[in-house]
């Protein structure tokens, strides 16, 4: 399996042509990188080219929660990162959807590589986004994170966004909780969904040997996508791991018993 989207860097033209279109942008709607804020459609150049230097890593939250999965991010929780998955999720900017989906893809793949299956000719990979909740589709007018799951698939060969979860009821909001009250509030929050798409998922593991990757925006204290792969392999779907967007970057050593600390850099909560 090969990366399908296109490079990094851009060529000069290109480069000139984002600029014209940024100015026009700003001059006619006022339009704003939603990252800096600088004039810009979408993303500037200057934002664009951060968000292409960073490179995926492994992630693992500290604490980390029994039976967190293998975990990919495709870079750090940090300003920037936070500013565009905000505008995303919170202020429908669907323009940013390509953008963090090829990301997400960047971490998928390195998710891959480290199981040694990057080059593994014809497998397919089933995304499955960590469901939103019912009232959050509803406020937004779109599931976030079902779409940054279809950027990522058409990002990649043979891979497909498979909706296979649902929420089995509502949860309080995250905010402000800790690592533990996160866990024990997302406990039995999530369940395999009925219907054909299941069935075909379930072929496509079964048959074709297809990987199951948990998808998500960001990766905090991991509650979210271990309560994901809890329930999926309770409905007997097995899960390789799972990748995200961004990882929230520990800044202060964890406390005595908090579990085995990462290597710098490689540290998230």
């Amino acid at each position: 399996m090969r990366w399908s989207g296109a490079g990094a860097g851009a060529a000069p033209e290109e480069a000139v042509a984002v600029g014209w279109r940024a100015a026009a942008g700003d001059l006619l709607l006022g339009s704003r990188c939603h990252g800096c804020r600088r004039p810009a459609w979408t993303l500037c150049t200057a934002c664009r080219a951060a968000l292409d230097a960073v490179r995926p890593r492994p992630a693992r939250p500290v604490p980390c929660p029994a039976g967190f999965p293998p975990t990919w991010t495709a870079g750090p929780y940090d300003a920037l990162a936070r500013a565009l998955v905000s505008a995303h999720k919170e202020r429908s900017a669907l323009g940013l959807t390509r953008v963090l989906g090829a990301s997400l893809a960047l971490a998928v793949l390195g998710l891959l590589d480290g199981h040694g299956l990057l080059d593994e000719g014809g497998a397919r990979v089933l995304l499955v986004p960590v469901p939103s909740s019912r009232r959050a589709v509803r406020e937004r007018g779109f599931d976030a994170g079902l779409a940054l799951a279809r950027a990522a698939a058409r990002r990649l060969p043979a891979a497909r966004a498979a909706p296979l979860l649902v929420p089995a009821r509502r949860v309080a909001d995250q905010s402000g909780l800790g690592a533990a009250e996160r866990e024990a509030n997302l406990a039995g929050a999530f369940r395999p969904g009925a219907g054909p798409g299941r069935r075909w998922a379930f072929d496509e593991v079964r048959s074709r040997g297809a990987r199951v990757v948990v998808v998500d925006d960001v990766v905090t204290s991991g509650a979210s996508l271990t309560e994901a792969v809890r329930a999926l392999r309770a409905g007997g779907v097995p899960v390789l791991g799972a990748a995200t967007v961004a990882a929230t970057v520990r800044r202060h050593p964890p406390p005595s018993g908090a579990g085995p600390a990462l290597p710098p850099g490689r540290q998230g909560v």
